[in-house]
């Protein structure tokens, strides 16, 4: 569609899974060979940054990005050190995202918006007695639904310098991977082996019908539910505190390479992709909800079921939600990396929570102090 209203431009993609994506791209970086435009995301915008990779958006917003229907908390999501590296690609918050004739199947009617832990815990003991999981994961993701439980107590898993974790009563810790590790224990949650034969979407356990439901970001919910070809619900998370824990972010940032030749003609792409309606009704909000409330109401009548629920929810999550504290800190993809694999350990039973709280509090503290 661009190439064809900008006959000067060619675009060419390129393709792949997400782990295969960063290990991609860190040998293109450091050969100074980074594409035009790249995908990039909150968890390792700063780390590009930090290291001159990603070009400054400035002198191109309110001129080749039309930014007249951005507001300034939108654009601020791509801030770091008062430059700008990234445009979010649309809002997404985590949800609970869940089968409700499975959630029958257990014995449970339906989930009330202000539940908490232990509305969770119960109704994980009753999926597991139907022979059901309550929810996949958090194996695949553990700092995203972490960082959400911390963030119920004021704190977050990163420090506001991004030099250390951002809480520093480890009882936090160990009381969310202890809730964590019974649930695995109690066949609630699948464990992180049968979480790793999980390729795609139709191997997902939810789609299988092994599992009532999956903590993850709304705007995920529109595949999973295609892929699954049935009704599903969204709702938030548990509490208390719910809107302390909820936040929006940026599912995504469209960045530009610092190496690029081509500056100014990728930022033009870029606006097509935030302000086009044509092109906007192409992706239907898969990236997230569009910042352009313009092109939100163009796509009102053609959104799926799927798609309005997703809207619908971000529309209430606006309401329900406090301040975003990202972009993460540079070192924070490693960090991740670190919290799988204890929450891993913790799962099989190699770790007690309360070691494994010691232990990534001095590894991770560690990454971050060194990371640039």
């Amino acid at each position: 569609m661009y190439e064809k209203k900008h006959p000067n431009v060619k675009i060419e993609p390129e393709y792949a899974t997400w782990d295969d994506y960063w290990k991609k791209l860190s040998p293109e970086a450091a050969a100074n060979q980074l594409p035009d435009i790249i995908q990039m995301d909150p968890s390792y915008i700063t780390q590009y940054a930090n290291n001159n990779q990603l070009a400054d958006l400035k002198p191109y917003l309110g001129k080749e990005i039309d930014t007249s229907d951005l507001s300034q908390n939108f654009l601020d999501t791509g801030k770091i050190n008062g430059n700008y590296y990234g445009l979010s690609a649309g809002g997404v918050a985590v949800s609970y995202q869940y089968d409700p004739e499975l959630l029958k199947k257990a014995g449970i009617d339906s989930i009330p918006e202000n539940w908490t832990w232990t509305d969770y815990e119960n109704m994980a003991k009753k999926a597991a007695a139907a022979g059901l999981y309550f929810v996949d994961g958090p194996g695949q993701a553990p700092d995203v639904e972490f960082n959400y439980y911390l963030r119920t107590f004021g704190k977050s898993l990163y420090s506001k310098d991004g030099k250390s974790l951002g809480y520093t009563d480890d009882q936090l810790f160990v009381d969310y991977f202890k809730m964590y590790a019974e649930m695995v224990k109690g066949k609630a949650i699948p464990s992180p082996d049968v979480e790793a034969q999980v390729k795609g979407l139709e191997d997902d356990p939810v789609v299988k019908q092994q599992s009532i439901g999956i903590v993850q970001w709304a705007t995920q919910m529109a595949p999973l539910q295609e892929a699954a070809n049935r009704p599903l619900e969204i709702t938030g998370m548990p509490g208390p505190n719910a809107d302390k824990g909820l936040f929006i972010k940026p599912s995504m940032y469209w960045s530009i390479a610092n190496s690029s030749k081509n500056k100014s003609e990728a930022a033009k792409f870029v606006d097509f992709l935030t302000n086009n309606i044509e092109a906007n009704k192409l992706m239907l909000g898969d990236r997230g909800v569009p910042g352009s409330p313009k092109v939100q109401k163009a796509l009102e009548p053609l959104l799926t079921p799927a798609n309005k629920q997703v809207f619908e929810y971000m529309a209430w999550a606006q309401d329900h939600s406090s301040a975003y504290n990202g972009p993460d800190p540079s070192g924070a993809g490693q960090v991740i990396t670190l919290l799988t694999n204890v929450s891993d350990q913790i799962a099989y039973g190699k770790m007690k929570p309360e070691e494994a709280a010691k232990q990534f509090r001095q590894q991770a503290n560690a990454i971050l102090a060194t990371s640039k």
